[in-house]
């Protein structure tokens, strides 16, 4: 079974019903993204601290 199967997925409760967000499922072990016009897409998967470390880094503004 894939890790991300029976998790449950979420938006950000910023995001508005247009579409055009990403949602995110996580377990202890991976946190999955994907598109939520794409649901049956792929899955980007990345370790919890790298996804974490992306959160702060979007948050500071330093992606650019």
């Amino acid at each position: 079974m894939h890790p991300l199967t029976s998790v449950r997925w979420r938006t950000s409760s910023r995001s508005a019903n247009g579409g055009q967000c990403v949602e995110i499922g996580q377990t202890a072990d991976v946190v999955g993204i994907r598109d939520t016009k794409d649901r049956q897409g792929g899955v980007i998967t990345v370790a919890p601290r790298a996804f974490d470390a992306f959160l702060a880094a979007a948050k500071d503004d330093r992606l650019s």
